[in-house]
């Protein structure tokens, strides 16, 4: 339990700070210049946060794989 409960919380904080990074990519190459806000709070909320978030829970399990209960 210990391990998901930790695993759980490096893909929460994993979200945000993937989301911010897509965010920022996403303004900074898009060629959208009617609607760039909207163009780069979706994808990043939407597919690089949860992206992000599966990849950190997959590491977090692994790493605290063999310790605790």
């Amino acid at each position: 339990m210990q391990r998901f409960g930790l695993a759980f919380v490096y893909a929460v904080g994993s979200h945000i700070v993937a989301a911010g990074i897509g965010y920022v990519l996403i303004q900074q190459f898009s060629a959208n210049v009617h609607n760039r806000d909207l163009d780069a709070a979706m994808p990043s909320a939407f597919v690089a946060g949860p992206v992000g978030a599966v990849v950190a829970f997959v590491i977090g399990c692994v790493r605290n794989g063999r310790g605790g209960s």
